[in-house]
């Protein structure tokens, strides 16, 4: 069983993210042990910072660490996939960032999205024939995408953990640091 403390988890993001769907899991996680980084595609990566959204108006900024193009998924042992409705609208128009979510998808690593963050997972393919659950809004995107959607604070499936919203935070991290201590969860098939 992988102990956290040796961990290096990736928070992928761009502008828009729901501020404490980042900031949260990235203190959580680092207090845990584990070794953070943040990356973002080049065009937002290359400015230092990307820019939450905090509720109703913009939020914080969050130093950027890589890249996007520069990420090695085999670097890291869980991805990080926070919500907010334009962050992973404009992530799942980025194909590398796809390209880099498919990569954890299928070698079985843990892969956490919370609250619109499960639109990433639809559209690499993830969602077909998985329990899962998002923000009550993309419900019927997840259905639609053949998914099993709950209406509970936390649900995992093959190492792939799903939160509703910012109320689940504390669940979420906690099933994060769980999945990550049990190791790999084996490859998994994807939806063409």
């Amino acid at each position: 069983m992988p102990d956290i403390r040796q961990a290096k988890i990736l928070i992928l993001a761009t502008d828009g993210f729901e501020e404490s769907e980042l900031t949260v899991p990235q203190a959580k996680l680092a207090e845990a042990g584990a070794t953070v980084s943040v990356a973002a595609p080049q065009s937002r990566a290359s400015k230092g910072t990307i820019r939450g959204w905090d509720k109703t108006d913009w939020g914080k900024e969050v130093a950027v660490d890589l890249d996007l193009d520069r990420v090695d998924p085999a670097a890291y042992d869980a991805l990080v996939l926070p919500g907010g409705q334009i962050n992973p609208d404009k992530l799942r128009l980025e194909p590398k960032a796809l390209a880099v979510i498919k990569s954890f998808l299928t070698s079985g690593k843990v892969v956490a999205a919370i609250c619109h963050a499960p639109w990433l997972l639809i559209e690499a393919g993830a969602a077909k024939g998985r329990d899962l659950t998002s923000f009550a809004s993309i419900r019927t995107d997840v259905i639609n995408a053949g998914g099993r959607w709950y209406d509970k604070e936390v649900v995992t499936d093959q190492g792939i953990v799903t939160s509703r919203s910012p109320e689940d935070l504390d669940a979420f991290c906690a099933k994060i640091v769980e999945e990550i201590q049990e190791g790999s969860h084996g490859s998994r098939q994807l939806a063409a």
